[in-house]
C-alpha cells in the first residue's frame, strides 16, 4: 500500500476557514436544504470542470493537479458524479496521458458529451512527434469509462488548447477550442472527424471586450471556451484576462458568431490565478462550475472544482456569480437504505481513494480521527442497523456514526477487525438509534496509530 501526500486535518480546517474569510460569507454548517461545501472536492486537487447531464444525474470530467506541483504538472484526468448536487461519487480515472501512445504529456482541461449511446472526451495532450498541443479524442460505452483512444492520432493540431464540444439542436455538433486564438471545427455525425476545414474565430473587442493596456491581445479572451445554447441564444462563457483571470461571456445569434461581449461572470477571486467555467442546467436550476485554491496547499497549480446555482436575470444575461463556501443546496436527499459507495461524499478529512477490488473505489488511508461526511440523509421514522464493507491488514478500527457534526451525536459503533489484507473484504454490522429525520451522516474513524481499514460502500436498515 503506497503511502501518498495526504490532506490532513488541522491543515484543512485551518485553510478552510481562511478560504471562509476570503470568499463570500459560508453558510450555517448544516443549513436546510443542506448546500454544497465548496470545494466539492477534497480528497485530491482537480481542476477545469466540465460538467454533462445524463440520465438524471450530472457527470463531472475534472482534471487532476498532482500534489506538490510547480506547474500545471497533469497525467490524469477524473470523473465523479452526483444526483443531488451536494454528495459526489469518485469514479477515478479512467483516462490518462497513456491512453493516447503518441501523446507525451499534459492531460489539460477537456471535455465529454454524449451521442448515440457513446461519449466522447475532447482533450489537450502533447503530441510526442511534434512537441506541441494538439487535440485527442477518447470514447466510452459509459460517461463513467473506461475511454481508449478513437483514433490513434490526433483529432486536430495547431499547438492550442482548451476544447469544448457543443451539439446543436439541428444535430450538427462543434468543437471549440484556443490560446491565444479561437478556432472551431464543424464535427461530423461520427465526432471522430470533421468538414469544412479549421476556422478561426475574429478576436474582436466589440466580441470579446478590450483587455486593458494590451496590444498584443486586444480582447479579454484568454482560454477555457464553454459554449451552449439557450432560449435560441448561444452563449460561450471563457476565461477572461490573464494573469489573474475572471470569468466573462459572450453571446450570438448562430454557434459562429457574430459574438457580442456581454461581460463579466465571476470576478477574479480564489487564489488561483486561472479559472475554467462550466455550465449547465439540472432539475430545473442553473449551476456554474469553476476552480479555485481553497484547498491546504492550493494555488495556481494545485487547484479545487467548486459550485454554484444562480438564476439568469429575466432579459437572459447571466448575473455577476462569486465564489462561496456554501455552494449550491441539495437537490433532494441521500437514501441511507439503499447500498451507499464510501467514495460518495460532501465532504472528506484526512482519507483518500483507489481502485477497488471489488469494482469502482473504495476509501483508504484512514487514520485515527479521520471522517466523510455525506449531506441530507433521509432516515424518515429511523434506522435500525448499519452494514460496512470494510478490509484491513492492520488490527482494524472503529466506524462510529455521528449525526450533525464529527462530534454530533453518536448513533452507532461498529468495529472492524483485520481481514488479513487492504483489498480482503469483509462485511461488518451494528445497532443504530437516534438516526431519524433527515440528518447530516459523519463516518468518524477511530482506532491506534497508523492506517486503520479501508471502506468499499455502506447501508443502513430501516426500522
Amino acid at each position: 500500500m503506497k503511502t501518498p501526500t495526504r490532506l490532513r486535518t488541522a491543515a484543512l480546517a485551518l485553510a478552510f476557514a481562511l478560504t471562509a474569510a476570503a470568499l463570500s460569507p459560508a453558510a450555517d454548517p448544516s443549513p436546510s436544504p443542506a448546500q454544497a461545501d465548496n470545494p466539492i472536492i477534497q480528497t485530491i486537487y482537480t481542476a477545469d470542470p466540465a460538467p454533462l447531464v445524463h440520465n438524471g444525474r450530472v457527470y463531472l470530467y475534472t482534471g487532476h493537479d498532482e500534489d506538490g506541483s510547480t506547474w500545471f504538472t497533469m497525467r490524469e484526468w477524473r470523473v465523479w458524479s452526483s444526483d443531488d448536487m451536494v454528495n459526489w461519487t469518485d469514479h477515478g480515472s479512467p483516462l490518462n496521458i497513456d491512453t493516447f501512445a503518441w501523446a507525451r504529456q499534459d492531460a489539460w482541461a477537456g471535455q465529454a458529451v454524449e451521442r448515440n449511446g457513446k461519449f466522447y472526451w475532447y482533450v489537450p495532450v502533447v503530441n510526442d512527434a511534434t512537441g506541441r498541443m494538439a487535440i485527442g479524442v477518447a470514447v466510452a460505452d459509459s460517461p463513467t469509462g473506461p475511454f481508449r483512444d478513437a483514433l490513434g492520432r490526433p483529432l486536430v493540431e495547431n499547438g492550442e488548447i482548451d476544447p469544448s464540444v457543443f451539439i446543436d439542436t439541428d444535430g450538427q455538433a462543434y468543437l471549440y477550442w484556443g490560446n491565444p486564438n479561437l478556432w472551431y471545427v464543424k464535427l461530423n455525425a461520427d465526432m471522430t472527424s470533421y468538414s469544412g476545414g479549421v476556422n478561426r474565430i475574429p478576436l474582436t473587442t466589440q466580441g470579446f471586450g478590450t483587455r486593458p493596456g494590451s496590444t498584443d491581445r486586444p480582447t479579454l479572451y484568454e482560454e477555457g471556451p464553454w459554449v451552449y445554447k439557450r432560449n435560441g441564444l448561444y452563449y460561450m462563457v471563457f476565461a477572461a484576462q490573464c494573469c489573474s483571470e475572471h470569468i466573462a461571456y459572450s453571446t450570438a445569434p448562430g454557434p459562429t458568431g457574430p459574438w457580442t461581449y456581454r461581460g463579466t461572470v465571476m470576478p477574479t477571486q480564489g487564489s488561483s490565478f486561472t479559472n475554467h467555467p462550466g455550465v449547465i442546467d439540472y432539475k430545473g436550476s442553473s449551476y456554474f462550475f469553476y476552480h479555485n485554491g481553497a484547498l491546504p496547499g492550493g494555488g495556481g497549480f494545485t487547484r479545487s472544482v467548486a459550485v454554484e446555482r444562480f438564476t439568469y436575470n429575466a432579459d437572459g444575461t447571466i448575473p455577476v456569480i462569486n465564489m462561496t463556501t456554501a455552494g449550491a443546496p441539495q437537490v433532494g436527499a441521500l437514501n441511507p437504505y439503499v447500498r451507499q459507495e464510501a467514495e460518495t461524499i460532501a465532504w472528506a478529512n484526512g482519507v483518500e481513494t483507489e481502485r477497488s477490488s471489488e469494482g469502482g473505489m473504495n476509501v483508504g488511508w484512514i487514520e485515527n480521527g479521520d471522517w466523510i461526511k455525506v449531506k441530507g440523509a433521509a432516515f424518515g421514522t429511523g434506522a435500525s442497523s448499519f452494514t460496512a464493507r470494510v478490509a484491513s491488514a492492520t488490527g482494524g478500527g472503529r466506524i462510529e456514526l455521528r449525526l450533525d457534526g464529527p462530534n454530533g451525536p453518536l448513533a452507532g459503533t461498529c468495529t472492524v477487525s483485520g481481514t488479513g489484507g487492504w483489498q480482503n473484504w469483509s462485511s461488518v454490522s451494528c445497532p443504530v438509534s437516534g438516526a431519524t429525520g433527515t440528518r447530516d451522516l459523519y463516518l468518524k474513524f477511530t482506532g491506534g496509530s497508523g492506517y486503520l481499514f479501508n471502506v468499499n460502500w455502506w447501508q443502513f436498515t430501516a426500522r
